[in-house]
């Protein structure tokens, strides 16, 4: 796919008279100099002293001035109407009327800083009119449909059910600048674009924003987010390079895009996936860097002086434990890993007890109903921003160290590397093929033939310590079935169950089967 390239922004003045057409009239400035970057909407051929009424804005007019010779009075009104009516330029035919250039319109042109530019050679206004008309239509049809293949483009990306970050992507890629999307109170919801550009936005974006929400310029273009009447975000192309005609039209399908996205979510969904996308990027290993801090900071997460605690928590999903922070009132984000995993980061103030804070949040958890035991995970406590992404990888080795046998296993409310002991081992060396085979000789018996569901009474009776009470009560099953099946495991293994090292050796075996099945 390629990357669209932005149009050249609308005709200027200085375009204009840059024409091969319009050089051939000798053209040459005579006031307003400084003003010739104006964008040039139209073309208008007007004579009459009155002409402002009848122009909208932006218009280069043209003119002979056979209706204002010999009154110097009309020829100032000529210009002070044109200034009103907020016209880019006006083009002054010499020859028919003046045969160089009035002084009145010079000077009224010159206070007003309105461009006035004569032709010194005969020049056909039919022709300059034709020619820029024509550019300017080439470039609103390059606009809409550039506005059509966004919406297109997006839409797509929705009903195939691609996540917030995958959109902003895009829609930076439709702009060629940073994009910033963000609440009401302008904090941060997610970013798209090259990481050294957004990294310039975010840096200073508290007062950036408040400025860009006033009025835009310098390519800052933005969009309002909402519906029923009720905004709820705000989109910001940041330093758009095209006109700013199709920069609104790109600004406004791609904020029809995030509305739409946000409602197929329900609310809050822009929220999550602000933070998911975040703590995605951590998990995986990325790099802190100065946009990542900014982000943060920007969607609400403490991160001066601040203690940070990476949790990852199986058996509840991001919603429930967003809920459980902001009651507990503690400062944090959630996002889901997958649809077993979450990682959560706490930012504590630094005299507060990071220890116990987090225990009472594990214990809270867990004692609310739940369809499946929840784990709660933790690495230590980091100083710095620049170790939270080795905290949440540690924090979720530990839970997947855990999550096979986790209700079978005796686990503190707060589960940490201490407490998975040779489980944290065996996983980390799961890829290792001699440990592959290792798995897969010992346990080659059950493999093979997994029809009795004898693996998952083998896993538990080794997780317990061999305990046979609690196996059965687990498997619930007799205690006299439980039998049974441990008599038919050791048949199939060759193994007896009651030697610690045999048993060991089978331990191993599963945890490393486990790992790799994870």
């Amino acid at each position: 796919m390629t990357t669209w390239e932005p149009p050249v922004p609308a005709l200027s003045v200085r375009q204009v008279l840059a024409l091969e057409r319009v050089l051939a009239g000798q053209p040459e400035v005579v006031a307003g100099a400084g003003r010739l970057d104006r964008p040039v909407r139209w073309v208008h051929v007007a004579e009459a002293a009155d002409v402002g009424v009848m122009l909208s804005g932006g218009e280069m007019v043209l003119t002979t001035g056979v209706l204002l010779a010999g009154d110097e009075h009309k020829q100032t009104e000529y210009v002070r109407s044109l200034h009103r009516a907020e016209a880019s330029a006006v083009v002054l035919g010499l020859g028919r009327a003046f045969p160089s250039p009035p002084e009145a319109m010079r000077r009224a042109a010159e206070r007003c800083q309105l461009p006035l530019v004569v032709l010194h050679r005969p020049f056909p206004f039919a022709q300059l009119t034709e020619e820029v008309q024509s550019r300017l239509v080439r470039r609103k049809f390059a606009a809409v449909s550039l506005s059509e293949a966004v919406r297109t483009g997006l839409t797509a990306l929705i009903t195939g059910g691609a996540p917030l970050q995958r959109l902003l992507d895009e829609i930076a890629r439709h702009s060629g600048c940073p994009v910033v999307v963000t609440n009401l109170a302008h904090r941060v919801l997610g970013t798209a674009g090259e990481r050294s550009a957004v990294d310039d936005v975010l840096r200073d974006w508290e007062r950036i924003a408040r400025q860009a929400g006033r009025s835009e310029g310098d390519g800052w273009i933005r969009a309002e987010l909402g519906g029923r009447g009720e905004p709820w975000g705000r989109l910001v192309l940041c330093g758009y390079r095209g006109d700013t005609e199709t920069g609104r039209l790109l600004a406004d399908r791609a904020a029809e895009a995030l509305v739409l996205h946000r409602m197929l979510g329900g609310a809050g969904y822009i929220e999550e996936q602000s933070a998911l996308s975040l703590l995605t990027d951590l998990v995986g290993g990325a790099p802190t860097y100065p946009g990542m801090l900014a982000i943060a900071r920007a969607a609400g997460l403490p991160v001066n002086r601040r203690t940070f605690v990476p949790l990852v928590v199986r058996g509840r999903r991001a919603a429930p434990l967003d809920r459980t922070l902001r009651l507990l009132g503690l400062p944090g984000i959630a996002g889901e890993l997958s649809a077993t995993a979450t990682a959560v980061l706490l930012s504590l103030a630094r005299d507060q007890d990071a220890e116990a804070l987090t225990a009472h949040f594990a214990v809270r958890l867990r004692a609310e109903p739940a369809d499946e035991h929840v784990v709660v995970a933790a690495a230590a406590a980091r100083t710095s921003f620049d170790d939270v992404p080795a905290g949440l990888r540690e924090a979720r080795h530990v839970a997947d160290a855990v999550a096979d046998d986790a209700a079978a296993l005796d686990l503190p409310p707060v589960v940490r590397l201490r407490d998975v002991h040779l489980r944290g081992l065996v996983r980390l060396l799961r890829d290792d093929p001699q440990v592959q085979s290792f798995a897969e000789r010992e346990l080659a018996g059950l493999l093979c033939d997994p029809g009795e569901d004898l693996l998952p009474v083998l896993r538990t009776y080794l997780a317990t310590g061999r305990n046979k009470s609690r196996t059965a009560q687990l498997h619930h099953v007799s205690r006299p079935a439980l039998y049974r099946r441990l008599e038919a495991i050791q048949a199939r293994l060759g193994v007896d169950l009651d030697d610690f090292e045999q048993a060991a050796s089978l331990h191993i075996a599963l945890l490393a089967h486990d790992a790799q099945q994870r």
